[in-house]
C-alpha cells in the first residue's frame, strides 16, 4: 500500500509531499491542473525512463520518493532473490541529476530499473485509458482466468518444469549439432587418432633419440679420442696407470717414517684404484664403439617421423602431440558414444515432459471449471455498469505445445449487443466499453488474487449518471481488499471516497507550480459542487454535494 508520496523539482512541482491511506482515495482537479504530472511522477520512483526534461530547475537533482507498505505482499523472497534488505516499511528513491544522469533505491541499496520494474509490478497497477486494451492480451486473459483457477501455484511449479525441459532441449540440440560436425570430421579424426597410435609417441624419445644420432655421427671422433686416452692412461714407459704404480710403491718405503707420509700414500693408493676403474670404463667403451649404419637409418626415420607430426599438427613437441592424440581419440570416442548420449538425453526430456503434461493438465483442468464463474462475474458486473446484452464466450483448447503458462490456447471473445456476434474485444468493443470491462476485470480480480495497490487514471471517461454510481460502487468494493486510488472528474465517484485530494495550479513569484493537498469535509463540498455546476456554485450544487457524501 502507498502510504506517503514525496516529489521534488519534478515537471511543474517545486515540492510536494502527501499521505495516503488505504481505502478508496480520490484525485480531482480541473483539465491541465497536473494530475498527468503527479502520475508521472509517482511512474518515475516506479521504474518509468526519465531525461532532463523531467527537472524544474535543471540546476540541481529531482527527487521521488514512495513509502510503501508491504507486510501483506509476501515479498520476502522477491527481496531476497534481488539481494534486498527487507523491509514492512519499504521506500523507493528516484533522483535525476543534472548531468541527466539517474539513480534508483530500495531501502538506500542501489538497484537497477529492471529491477524496480518487477518490484512495480508487485505493488503498484497504474490502469490509465490506453492500458485497456491490455485486454486483448491473451497473457492478460489467462491471468483474469488463472487467477479464478487459484492456478498460482500449479503455474509456478509447471515453470519450474518448463525452464528445465527447455534447458534439456537446447542441451539436445547442441549435442546433435556437435555429433553432426563430429561425423563430418569422423574419418579424418580417424585416420589420424591411428596415425598418432601407430607411431607410439613417448614423450622424451626425440630428445634421447637426437643423442645417440649425434653420438652416432661423430663415431670416428669419439673412437680416435678413446683409443688416444688408453694410451695416455697404460703405455709401459708414459702411461698414467705405470707413472701410479711407481709413485704408489715409492711412498710405501717411506710411510712408516711419518704419519703425513702415510696418508699421502694412501691418497695415491686411492687415486690408483680410482685410475684403474677408469681405465676399465674407457677399455669398455672403446670396445663397444661400433660405428652401425643401419641404426643412423632408423633412428633418422624416427626422427623424421616424430618432426613430420609435429609439423602436421602443428606442435613443437612430443608432448603436445601426445595431447593431440588425446583430443583425437575424445573425438573419436564421442562420435562412438554420441547415440547413447543423445538417447540419455532424450529420455530426460520424455521425463520431465511427462510431469509437464500432468501439471498442464491440472491447470487447464481448473480453467475450464472457472470459465462459468468468471463469465457470470463479467456479465453480472457489466448489466450493472448499463452493459446488459454483454456477453463472453471463453473457450479453452488443450494443445500438444508447451506455452509459458500451460499448453492451452484461449479463445476470449466478446459481444456488446444483444444477438451481435462474437469478436475479439479490441475489435467488437467502444473505448467506453473496454474501460467497463477493465474495471470488471480488475474488481474479479481484487476478489481472487493478492492484487497490488491500483490506480484508476479517469477510466470513468465517457460514462455518466446511474452508471458512474455503479463505477464508485465497485471501486469501494474493490477498496475493501486493497488500496484504490481513482483519478476522476465525474462528482458521483468523487463523493464516494474516503480521501479526496486536489491538484491544483498556483502562481508563485510569476511562475506557474503545481500542488497537491488533501481536502477537508468543507473543501470536498464545495469541490464537489464546483464539479456539478462550474466555477459558479449553486445553493442546488452544494446541497447535491452534501447528498452525494451522505
Amino acid at each position: 500500500m502507498l502510504t506517503q508520496l514525496s516529489i521534488n523539482n519534478y515537471a511543474l512541482i517545486n515540492q510536494l509531499s502527501i499521505n495516503f491511506s488505504n481505502g478508496l482515495s480520490i484525485i480531482t482537479g480541473e483539465t491541465g491542473a497536473g494530475k498527468s504530472i503527479l502520475l508521472g511522477a509517482l511512474g518515475l520512483v516506479l521504474g518509468n525512463r526519465a531525461d532532463l526534461s523531467s527537472l524544474k530547475d535543471t540546476s540541481t537533482k529531482c527527487i521521488v520518493e514512495a513509502k510503501l507498505e508491504i507486510a501483506n505482499y509476501n515479498l520476502q523472497d522477491f527481496f531476497e532473490k534481488v539481494d534486498l534488505d527487507y523491509e514492512a516499511e519499504t521506500i523507493i528513491r528516484r533522483e535525476i541529476l543534472p548531468s541527466g544522469k539517474s539513480r534508483a533505491f530500495v531501502n538506500d541499496t542501489p538497484v537497477t530499473l529492471s529491477v524496480l520494474n518487477e518490484l512495480r509490478s508487485k505493488l503498484i497497477d497504474v490502469h490509465s485509458q490506453h492500458q485497456t486494451m491490455q485486454l486483448s492480451d491473451v497473457n492478460f486473459q489467462f491471468s483474469i482466468l488463472d487467477a479464478l483457477a487459484k492456478n498460482s501455484e500449479r503455474i509456478a511449479s509447471y515453470q519450474r518444469g518448463y525452464q528445465q525441459l527447455n534447458q534439456l532441449k537446447r542441451d539436445l540440440t547442441d549435442l546433435e549439432t556437435q555429433q553432426r560436425e563430429a561425423n563430418q570430421q569422423y574419418d579424418y579424426n580417424l585416420h589420424l587418432c591411428k596415425e598418432l597410435e601407430e607411431a607410439n609417441i613417448q614423450i622424451d624419445e626425440q630428445e634421447e633419440l637426437e643423442i645417440t644420432l649425434e653420438k652416432l655421427n661423430n663415431i670416428e671422433d669419439i673412437k680416435l679420442n678413446l683409443s688416444e686416452a688408453l694410451e695416455i692412461s697404460i703405455n709401459d714407459e708414459i702411461g698414467i696407470q705405470n707413472l701410479l704404480n711407481t709413485l704408489e710403491n715409492r711412498l710405501s718405503k717411506i710411510a712408516n717414517f711419518s704419519k703425513k707420509y702415510q696418508e699421502i700414500s694412501e691418497r695415491i693408493t686411492s687415486v690408483k684404484i680410482e685410475m684403474d676403474d677408469i681405465i676399465a670404463e674407457l677399455e669398455n667403451a672403446n670396445e663397444n664403439v661400433d660405428f652401425n649404419p643401419n641404426e643412423v637409418e632408423i633412428i633418422n626415420d624416427r626422427l623424421q617421423l616424430l618432426y613430420n607430426l609435429q609439423k602436421k599438427h602443428y606442435v613443437n613437441s612430443n608432448e603436445e602431440l601426445v595431447a593431440v592424440f588425446e583430443s583425437l581419440s575424445n573425438k573419436v570416442a564421442q562420435v562412438a558414444s554420441a547415440d547413447e548420449v543423445i538417447q540419455q538425453k532424450q529420455e530426460e526430456i520424455n521425463q520431465v515432459s511427462e510431469k509437464l503434461d500432468k501439471v498442464a493438465s491440472l491447470i487447464s483442468k481448473a480453467r475450464i471449471q472457472s470459465i462459468p464463474k468468471l463469465t457470470k462475474e463479467l456479465q453480472t458486473l457489466l448489466a450493472d455498469l448499463g452493459m446488459e446484452n454483454a456477453r463472453f464466450f471463453i473457450k479453452i483448447h488443450s494443445t500438444e505445445t508447451y506455452f509459458s503458462n500451460g499448453k492451452d490456447e484461449l479463445e476470449f471473445l466478446f459481444s456488446a449487443n444483444k444477438g451481435g456476434n462474437f469478436g475479439e474485444l479490441k475489435k467488437v468493443a467502444s473505448g467506453g466499453e473496454l474501460s467497463r470491462i477493465m474495471l470488471s476485470v480488475k474488481k474479479v480480480l481484487s476478489e481472487n488474487a493478492q492484487l497490488p495497490t491500483i490506480i484508476f487514471d479517469e477510466i470513468d471517461t465517457g460514462v455518466s449518471g446511474e452508471v458512474s454510481n455503479k463505477i464508485a460502487a465497485i471501486m469501494q468494493q474493490m477498496s475493501q481488499h486493497m488500496q484504490v486510488i481513482a483519478i476522476t472528474h465525474l462528482p458521483q465517484i468523487a463523493a464516494k471516497g474516503m480521501q479526496h485530494y486536489k491538484v491544483y495550479k498556483e502562481e508563485v513569484s510569476g511562475k506557474t507550480t503545481t500542488n497537491l493537498k488533501q481536502l477537508s469535509i468543507d473543501e470536498r463540498i464545495v469541490e464537489i459542487a464546483e464539479m456539478l455546476s462550474g466555477k459558479n456554485i449553486s445553493d442546488s450544487a452544494i446541497t447535491h454535494a452534501k447528498e452525494l457524501l451522505n
